[in-house]
């Protein structure tokens, strides 16, 4: 069962999200305190990282960048901060995607599940690409650049 982190310091809005999440497959943990939860984001591996911005004793933007630094994990970024610049800024830190609250559960558990995907399909080429290539992968070589199709990979020289 994919685990999704969420940190959250409203306990309201933290068991609404573990809920849909169960009802959808996932198992969850929940974080009320910024620090705690980026510490639970490094040191576990989640599927997926639903983050507030406005925490006690780190803020989401802090996290969002410590949690990049270290790992690729798909995170979403749910605010009550809707200024455009909040949501640039939070892109530009390295989250995949910013939803504002109010915000519809379903629409939630659709951009997880799709974070989710995205990101499966991305790594699994790199993670067999790190093995042996299998045989039948297909490469185009011109000079000295040579591409991989099934893992997407391009090498030069």
């Amino acid at each position: 069962m994919l685990k999704v982190l969420v940190i959250e310091d409203d306990k309201s809005i933290a068991e609404l999200e573990r809920d849909y999440l169960e009802i959808n497959g996932y198992a969850c943990d929940i974080a009320e305190d910024g620090a705690y939860g980026l510490q639970l984001g490094l040191d576990n591996d989640y599927a997926c990282i639903i983050l507030d911005i406005m925490l006690p004793s780190m803020s989401g933007f802090e996290i969002c960048t410590k949690i990049r630094e270290a790992k690729d994990t798909p995170l979403i970024m749910l605010s009550a901060k809707n200024e455009d610049i909040d949501k640039i800024r939070g892109l530009g830190l390295g989250a995949d995607d910013y939803m504002t609250k109010p915000f519809s559960p379903n629409e939630l558990m659709a951009r997880v599940k799709s974070h989710i995907a995205r990101f499966e399909r991305l790594t699994r080429g790199s993670k067999s690409a790190d093995a042996e290539e299998s045989p039948q992968e297909q490469k185009i070589v011109v000079r000295g650049l040579e591409i991989h199709k099934e893992s997407r990979r391009v090498f030069v020289n």
